[in-house]
């Protein structure tokens, strides 16, 4: 492969100012163009893109500025002999830090206290209601970048982490790894269930009825996944009934969430529009990503993050 040009598509304005991430690339040495939504590719082009167009086959190599990659069609991609790779291995930080976030706003009721303070409202907390998180077991639930990021701040805070893995094998600050075929096992004594796999269909409606069941009453579930990992309408039922005590949710089946959804009005829901990985470096982060995989086209090397 020989790269001639390399093609920001506007959907990377979904993610970051497309000229910060032209300005990053400035130094990859190949040509870099914003290009507009309908351009056409042919060989010696490279794309960089938030999301999938069928117009990218043509091109010698698509780059997802996200590390999730569902809507790119990966066998039509193959069949087309146009390499796809992703951006995993980067989000550790930014996804580690808000779920932290999210525990400890849950743990202190600091999302009560915000709400209050928007009422000009003096609020003190039931006695029983606020806790610490220092020993208490959360359930990281895919333990890659994602996973393995949180599992490793919740071990700072004391917590005690176990998580779920495909291969089972053992992970740094986690007490206890359980397969797949273990879910019920890893989460029935967990505070926090968190959700970091990718969506595939193994994990599509991984968390439904039976696991929100199977959940502690005073348990929270917490998605920075992809929201089709979760059956949404039985996590509202679960929460209608008091079946967890509440939820934190970045990820979501239909996004913008619907203005209707019944999720916008639990108390005891925090919800993010699928920003847990937000920084305002991202720019820096795919551009370095990116530009070590143009030095590996250059050296005839395997690419990174490649999915097919």
């Amino acid at each position: 492969m020989h790269l001639e040009r390399l093609a920001l598509d506007p959907s990377v304005g979904l993610a970051m100012p497309p000229q910060r991430l032209v300005d990053a690339l400035s130094d990859v040495g190949v040509p870099v163009e914003l290009v507009d939504e309908d351009e056409q590719f042919g060989p010696g082009d490279a794309v960089v893109s938030f999301g999938h167009r069928d117009s990218f086959l043509d091109a010698d190599w698509v780059h997802c500025i996200r590390a999730g990659y569902d809507e790119f069609p990966v066998g039509v991609y193959d069949e087309a002999g146009t390499y796809l790779t992703n951006s995993t291995g980067i989000h550790g930080t930014t996804v580690g830090e808000t779920v932290i976030g999210y525990l400890l706003v849950l743990a202190r009721r600091l999302h009560v206290y915000r709400d209050a303070q928007h009422d000009h409202e003096w609020t003190r907390p039931r006695y029983h209601e606020p806790f610490t998180l220092k020993d208490e077991r959360i359930c990281v639930v895919g333990l890659g970048t994602l996973g393995r990021g949180v599992a490793d701040r919740a071990a700072a805070l004391g917590m005690d982490v176990v998580g779920v893995r495909r291969s089972g094998e053992p992970v740094d600050n986690v007490s206890q790894v359980f397969t797949p075929d273990r879910l019920h096992e890893a989460i029935e004594d967990a505070r926090f269930v968190v959700l970091a796999t990718p969506l595939t269909e193994e994990t599509e409606g991984m968390i439904a009825a039976p696991e929100l069941e199977t959940m502690r009453d005073d348990a929270f579930l917490v998605n920075v996944a992809r929201g089709p990992v979760v059956d949404e309408d039985d996590l509202i039922a679960a929460l209608e009934d008091e079946t967890i005590a509440g939820a934190a949710i970045d990820a979501f089946t239909e996004e913008p969430l619907p203005e209707d959804s019944p999720l916008w009005d639990f108390e005891e829901v925090v919800l993010t529009p699928h920003v847990s990985a937000a920084t305002g470096k991202y720019h820096e982060d795919i551009a370095q990503l990116v530009g070590e995989n143009v030095e590996h086209i250059a050296a005839g090397e395997e690419l990174i993050n490649r999915v097919v």
